[in-house]
């Protein structure tokens, strides 16, 4: 492959993405020209973050990377949690994989359990990108503002039953990569 064909690729990989961001804005309005991608800081940490969730799963589209980089940063913000560790959360659960399913039936992204999803009342099918991380995110949320920061983030995978800290620990080790991703 020459370096035009790689510059070609990236460049059409790019192309995709921002279809992606303007099919989930709802693109620009008659008249206006797209938004540019963010820059400085904020573009260059979720463009690491898109390559390490690439990364978890070869087989996502570009255009999945990206809603999954943008719901985390949307339910994150909305629910008061950090990104790093909703996408820590994200990657110790499923891997980055939409479609995974837990031998005790927790679904998607964040592996959500399916009475504690639909007890939500959340819009649309819990298994897609952006209604299971908000699931995640709300759930996470509660746990943490009930239990303080350590005991929410366990009782995540353990429920009221908390057994240990080795879930506690993945999700720490997995938020570090993604806090030297933003380079703070």
């Amino acid at each position: 492959m020459s370096v035009a064909d790689v510059g070609m690729s990236r460049a059409r990989a790019c192309a995709v993405i921002l279809l992606g961001v303007l099919a989930l804005s709802g693109g620009p309005r008659p008249g206006e020209l797209a938004a540019p991608p963010p820059g400085g800081a904020a573009g260059a940490f979720q463009a690491r973050v898109a390559e390490r969730i690439q990364w978890l799963n070869p087989a996502l589209s570009p255009y999945e990377v990206a809603r999954i980089g943008q719901a985390a940063e949307r339910y994150a913000a909305q629910y008061g949690l950090e990104v790093d560790l909703v996408l820590g959360i994200l990657e110790v659960e499923s891997g980055a994989r939409i479609a995974a399913r837990s031998p005790k039936g927790a679904m998607g992204l964040m592996q959500v359990m399916p009475h504690m999803a639909a007890a939500l009342d959340l819009a649309g099918n819990h298994t897609t990108i952006e209604s299971n991380i908000e699931a995640g995110c709300l759930i996470l949320a509660h746990n943490i503002r009930r239990l303080g920061e350590e005991d929410g983030i366990s009782a995540y995978f353990w429920g009221s039953d908390i057994r240990g800290v080795s879930y506690l620990n993945r999700v720490r080790a997995a938020r570090a990569i993604y806090r030297s991703l933003r380079g703070s």
